[in-house]
């Protein structure tokens, strides 16, 4: 099959090409003019330039291909125009959606989040538990509203949709939020741990490729929902796990969580003037305040995903920031 992917750049991404390159699928990246391509050019991927925010690209790249992944997207938990989040996460999603109508694929694979269900009723929560009445960060809402724009056309036009929400995605070569986690605390650059009994759910980067693999090559996933991840740890576990493993003692300092929040809130309100990311964003302190535990032992039972180790992503994870690592 030959496949289309947005967002092969990014941290997902790139062990996505990978683990594909092990397959006879044909790859086509959309990437843009300023993106380092390097490990889809190892891999052998074909490169089409554009964007997802550039409806003409999109078709171009996509044009003679049989599925679609889309995983492109803003994930970050503070940005100087908050236009962004939406720009990319609903419009972006809806382009690269109704350019599957167009081309006539026969599977797309979108990669939401299990943040988008905020903090539902069930605990822990599945892929049927209605969502939570409030998500907890601009990320989430907006990734929220892409997957209802996706939804809406599988729907109304018979878009051939499967939807991954990976938990906190953990492995080496992670420089976005949990990554940015555990190398400020391994290089001492965090005074202070707070948030200790919040508990989130985790998942290492090769097994959210394995899955969208799965959920690519097994026939009968479209229409379904697919929560990928289900170890799930305390702040105060994940980071004592980090400490362990790193052998860098913790900060002996722990700030009360309404603390960290009125802090955070004061350091964001300060970013909006002086357009520089805070050092501790609201958004960010929101989220790990309310954590998320997802339960995706649907995609071991239909999909054959064994989980890897959450100990073995997190030494990965610390070797990847040491030096040559």
């Amino acid at each position: 099959m030959k496949l289309f992917i947005t967002g092969a750049t990014g941290f997902i991404g790139t062990h996505l090409v990978k683990r594909l390159a092990q397959t006879e699928h044909e790859i086509v990246c959309l990437v843009r003019e300023i993106s380092d391509v390097s490990t889809l050019e190892e891999v052998g991927a074909f490169l089409a330039t554009g964007d997802v925010t550039d409806k003409d690209s999109v078709l171009e790249g996509m044009r003679g291909c049989d599925w679609v992944v889309n995983l492109a997207n803003v994930y970050t938990f503070w940005e100087p125009e908050e236009r962004i989040y939406t720009e990319v996460n609903v419009e972006g999603t809806r382009v690269v959606m109704e350019c599957a109508l167009e081309t006539g694929v026969s599977k797309v694979v979108h990669a939401s989040s299990m943040v988008v269900y905020g903090k539902p009723a069930d605990v822990p929560f599945t892929e049927e538990s209605p969502v939570g009445p409030v998500r907890f960060s601009e990320y989430a809402e907006t990734k929220y509203r892409g997957d209802l724009a996706a939804w809406d056309l599988y729907q109304a036009k018979g878009l051939p949709l499967v939807m991954v929400y990976p938990a906190a995605v953990l492995g080496p070569g992670d420089h976005k939020a949990t990554g940015q986690y555990i190398q400020d605390l391994i290089h001492r650059r965090r005074p202070a741990t707070a948030f200790q009994d919040s508990i989130m759910t985790y998942v290492h980067v090769g097994d959210v490729a394995e899955a969208i693999v799965q959920v690519l090559e097994k026939e009968n996933t479209i229409g379904g929902k697919y929560l990928i991840g289900k170890k799930r740890l305390s702040n105060r576990e994940f980071s004592e796990m980090i400490s362990e493993i790193s052998q860098v003692p913790l900060p002996p300092v722990q700030l009360p969580d309404s603390v960290v929040l009125v802090i955070a809130r004061l350091l964001t309100g300060l970013a909006a003037l002086t357009k520089k990311p805070p050092y501790l964003g609201l958004d960010w302190c929101r989220t790990a305040k309310e954590g998320f535990q997802g339960e995706g032992t649907k995609a071991e039972r239909e999909l054959g995903l064994a989980y890897t180790p959450i100990r073995q992503a997190v030494e990965e994870a610390i070797a990847s920031y040491q030096p040559g690592g």
